[in-house]
């Protein structure tokens, strides 16, 4: 049985829920990257090397990124091997490394909104390539592990431009770097953790072949009320 084929046995009212969870998720992800006012001010005023706040702030960054937390969940959504797991995540990590270390470092100046916009498509992406929409729509199937490493890219800058907002000192910046993409790796794997756990249990009920469509259906819908958001936001804000 396929997603695809699942849509008219779906609950109603399931898939009523677990679309208003979708939008109140992605209301939620759209503000969920603003600097806290205690942390840049924290940060604007220490200079030198300081690993292990930077370590802290890394992983709460991590940690409350709905929009991260939602492309995760969608990667490994159908993923049952931890070795296709591995690849998957190390991909976006690679991606998202990459691009945060770079973005800061040469201080690329992009648009917060514009990348934000971006990150919601990739959730919307993921949400589509779950539930075959580009095989049935197009005739082929994208690149999966290409797919997630470009957007890892993404999602590297959309870090960069909030830890831009930081206005951190030049005096060692990459090892403080360093330690917020850590604090990022280690939120991420206590994310993924959690995920894995909670995913573990649900696939060993009834629900989850019920539900799976749903969901993802969910995921797209916060990924649009994400994207929503954030192109408002680049046209309306100066």
């Amino acid at each position: 049985m396929t997603l695809l084929s699942m849509r008219a046995r779906l609950p109603t009212r399931s898939a009523a829920v677990l679309a208003l969870l979708a939008l109140l998720a992605g209301t939620g992800a759209a503000s969920a990257h603003g600097v806290a006012t205690s942390d840049a001010g924290y940060i604007a005023e220490i200079t030198g090397i300081h690993l292990l706040p930077y370590v802290n702030l890394g992983a709460k960054h991590m940690i409350t990124g709905y929009d991260h937390i939602l492309f995760l969940l969608g990667v490994i959504f159908f993923l049952y091997r931890m070795e296709h797991i591995g690849i998957y995540v190390s991909l976006f990590a690679i991606g998202h490394s990459t691009t945060m270390l770079l973005g800061v470092y040469f201080n690329w100046a992009i648009s917060s909104y514009f990348i934000d916009a971006i990150i919601g498509l990739s959730v919307v992406y993921k949400a589509l390539d779950n539930i075959g929409a580009f095989r049935r729509w197009l005739g082929f199937q994208p690149d999966t592990k290409a797919a997630t490493l470009i957007f890892g890219l993404f999602h590297g800058l959309g870090l960069a431009t909030k830890v831009l907002e930081y206005d951190m000192s030049p005096d060692g910046l990459l090892p403080n770097l360093i330690a917020f993409n850590v604090g990022v790796e280690i939120g991420q794997l206590l994310a993924l953790a959690t995920i894995l756990i909670a995913m573990g249990f649900w696939r060993r009920t009834t629900s989850f072949w019920k539900l799976a469509y749903s969901a993802n259906v969910a995921m797209m819908c916060a990924g649009f009320v994400l994207f929503g958001y954030q192109l408002v936001g680049l046209v309306v804000v100066p």
